[in-house]
């Protein structure tokens, strides 16, 4: 019999439909992925390191009043324009590029669909086929890796080599913040030391399995769709995408693999602060500066 050959991981699905209600009023009429990690939105970077890891069709599920984030990946001809004519071709380069990034789709992410971080996949399911596998990624997660392969590119490789039916990045993090994330229970004496039993959401230290925290990247095999389509709501009335996985889990292989980066997470304005700090400092037009700055401050 001939061997199926596997079709590339060509597809991502990015959640940003929800309304970001800790950085209100700053979101009040712009989504929390526009907001700036220095020069350039949240959603920017996640774009990019889809594209970085292979990555050709990036479809974004936003709700009702997200369009800032599908005018920022068109074209601004009166911008273009302008730039041009003023002589700053560098900066004109930069915003025409932007749209050339990737085949992009919009999916509205619809009131009849539950709420939960499992929905958006619901939302993208048609445009999904079943013989193929996407990337998920969370919206307001960013990275940062220690190789020169973006993390998303590090997951795709352990999903084409071993197979699962999904894999989840995790980073450990210490004891004391493990109730703050979603935690890893590892499967004892498996083969490979990645395989999980099941995820668990925000438990309290002498409850979590490990300190291994869930981030926001996935790649997944078709399978978690059909699971989803038929998992009831859980914790909160919420769609789980843990529920799912620990319902595959049981049956199929799970891999939670850690991360050769960093994850950074903007869920919060101090987390944000945080993570727009860490991206500065990857700059060398901005780090001696910043430096500079944070020890004027505590000074």
């Amino acid at each position: 019999m001939e061997k199926k050959i596997k079709k590339p991981i060509t597809k991502a699905v990015i959640a940003a439909a929800g309304f970001g209600t800790r950085f209100l009023p700053a979101t009040k009429n712009q989504p929390k992925e526009m907001l700036p990690i220095i020069d350039k939105p949240i959603i920017h970077y996640l774009v990019e390191e889809a594209v970085q890891s292979g990555i050709k069709d990036i479809i974004l599920v936003t709700r009702f009043g997200n369009h800032a984030i599908e005018d920022y990946f068109d074209n601004r001809y009166e911008l273009e324009s302008q730039l041009e004519q003023a002589g700053k071709l560098d900066r004109l380069e930069l915003v025409r590029n932007i749209p050339q990034m990737a085949n992009f789709v919009y999916v509205r992410q619809k009131s009849h669909l539950p709420y939960g971080n499992g929905s958006p996949l619901l939302a993208a399911k048609d445009l999904i086929a079943e013989d193929e596998s996407i990337v998920y990624m969370f919206g307001d997660d960013l990275t940062l890796s220690h190789t020169k392969e973006p993390v998303t590119k590090q997951l795709i490789n352990i999903f084409e080599e071993k197979n699962p039916v999904a894999v989840t990045a995790v980073q450990e993090v210490p004891w004391e913040v493990i109730h703050t994330f979603g935690s890893v229970e590892y499967k004892k004496n498996s083969k490979y030391p990645y395989d999980i039993t099941r995820l668990l959401e925000k438990m309290p230290r002498d409850k979590a399995p490990s300190n291994m925290a869930q981030d926001g990247r996935f790649v997944l095999s078709y399978k978690v769709i059909k699971e989803l389509e038929k998992t009831a709501t859980g914790k909160d009335n919420e769609l789980w995408l843990a529920d799912v996985l620990n319902n595959l889990a049981k049956k199929h292989r799970v891999i939670a693999p850690r991360i050769n980066g960093e994850w950074h997470t903007t869920g919060d304005p101090l987390k944000y602060i945080k993570t727009t700090l860490r991206f500065a400092l990857e700059r060398e037009d901005l780090r001696e500066d910043v430096i500079n700055i944070m020890k004027e401050f505590i000074a």
